[in-house]
């Protein structure tokens, strides 16, 4: 076994593991079937085997030369078990339940499936990406809560996104952010939650990574303060780009906040072109905080201010606190001082500040747009089961455009749609929404990545 020398990895699996030589990489459940994709080099005909999870105990069996089968005529709303063999060659027994799902499945991750237990058994942490040859990325990583979190799966659709296959994994990698610059693809992840801080470029577009460069070191345990992150976004402004970051632990008491950012002609992948903001402590004095239990700020948008500074926009976690929910800060950087701690500038009404969210500018409309977990029941501010989008002509003045995803008639414990991640295509705008339907293990713990299309979104008003 030789050392590792790049990131990616056709399969990732640990030293020692089950001999599953079959890799089921893809899983879309439907109402009444589910599709199956996987990765063998063993020649000869390829069976599926597959049953009912609980009341069968006979297998059904369909055979294929292809590396994919649907496993048609099912029951809807049922759990379903299945192994793929070729020769002696056999993959481990993966889960499936038949459902509803809104948009586009990416892909799929029934709870109680073990083939990913190494990193999580929860698809986390949507990111997406439009090469400018004209494919889509799409990446996510795989959670539970106190389990390593280290592994990213990368998907890529040729259809603008009606379909996807899997690409490539990133380990290390957790909390990922796919961005593209100069022309290349990159990502901006943590090792694991509170890892090391890391970047990876890729120069065939996302199909191979070369070794990530550490850019800050962080703690690698979760009651441990270290570097904390999602998939937020990455903007150039006045020649750097600049992204959110947060340094702390929710163990620990809550998070301080960052901006990072490096000079947009230099190397990317040298730490010494990275700066970071001392980090901002929040402070419950600040004029218009919650009373009461509240965790502070977390998740930062880079923006570029109104009046052309560059800022910093976050989710406030006041669900504890009075008011329970409602408002986000303003935080104000420095161009000319990229080092400079933040400040706090003033709280703003907002209709999802309890989930992370993406604030993007378009420049056409001149709007800020945000897809955000809206809170609709002010008894039930953490539900996360109504998506919308939102709008702001100056990052104050917040509007509900339309409502794209709504749930609010199903138990907001086990549906959610949240931590979205999107961008502007043209007239349209496309984005991964991390997914909880159809028996996943709550509204939080999900079981889809799902892709979605929002057309003509500047001519929609409510």
């Amino acid at each position: 076994m030789k050392p590792v020398k790049a990131w990616n990895y056709d399969r990732y699996r640990p030293a020692v593991h089950d001999a599953d030589e079959i890799y089921i990489c893809q899983i879309i459940p439907k109402p009444d079937s589910i599709a199956l994709v996987w990765k063998t080099v063993a020649p000869g005909e390829r069976i599926v085997y597959y049953r009912e999870r609980e009341g069968e105990t006979e297998w059904k069996q369909i055979t294929t030369a292809a590396d994919a089968a649907e496993l048609a005529q099912l029951r809807s709303g049922v759990d379903y078990v299945f192994y793929v063999t070729c020769g002696d060659a056999r993959s481990a027994e993966g889960y499936a339940r038949t459902g509803e799902a809104p948009g586009v499945v990416v892909n799929y991750l029934h709870p109680d499936d073990p083939k990913y237990g190494f990193s999580g058994r929860h698809l986390c942490t949507p990111s997406i990406l439009k090469h400018p040859d004209g494919y889509l990325l799409a990446s996510m990583d795989v959670f539970d809560g106190r389990a390593p979190q280290n592994l990213t799966l990368i998907f890529r659709s040729d259809d603008d996104g009606q379909s996807w296959y899997h690409y490539t994994e990133l380990f290390p990698c957790f909390w990922g952010k796919l961005f593209l610059h100069r022309g290349e693809v990159y990502m901006l992840a943590t090792s694991t939650e509170y890892g090391d801080l890391l970047i990876g470029r890729s120069t065939d577009g996302g199909k191979t990574f070369q070794t990530p460069a550490v850019l800050l070191r962080g703690s690698c345990h979760w009651q441990t303060p270290g570097w904390h992150k999602s998939a937020m976004p990455v903007i150039e402004h006045k020649g750097r780009l600049w992204t959110g970051i947060d340094y702390g632990a929710h163990a620990a008491g809550g998070h301080a906040s960052c901006l990072l950012s490096a000079d947009a002609d230099a190397d990317l992948t040298d730490p010494q072109s990275w700066l970071v903001t001392e980090p901002l402590c929040y402070n419950p004095s600040w004029e218009g905080s919650v009373s009461g239990d509240e965790r502070g700020f977390l998740e930062g948008n880079a923006v570029v201010l109104p009046d052309g500074e560059i800022g910093n926009v976050l989710r406030y976690s006041t669900n504890k606190g009075t008011p329970s929910y409602g408002l986000i800060p303003i935080l104000r950087g420095s161009c000319a001082q990229p080092e400079q701690m933040l400040t706090f500038e003033k709280y703003v009404s907002f209709p999802g500040n309890l989930s992370k969210f993406d604030i993007l500018f378009d420049a056409v409309s001149r709007h800020y747009y945000a897809i955000v977990s809206r809170i609709y029941n002010p008894e039930q501010p953490g539900a996360r089961n109504l998506l919308s989008l939102v709008r702001s002509p100056d990052l104050e003045r917040w509007e509900t455009v339309t409502d794209l995803l709504d749930a609010t008639g199903e138990d907001p414990r086990y549906v959610g749609f949240q931590y979205v991640s999107f961008l502007f295509d043209g007239d349209d705008i496309l984005y991964l929404s991390r997914t909880a339907v159809n028996g996943a293990q709550s509204y939080h713990d999900n079981n889809y990545i799902t892709f979605h299309r929002i057309r003509n979104f500047r001519s929609l008003v409510r």
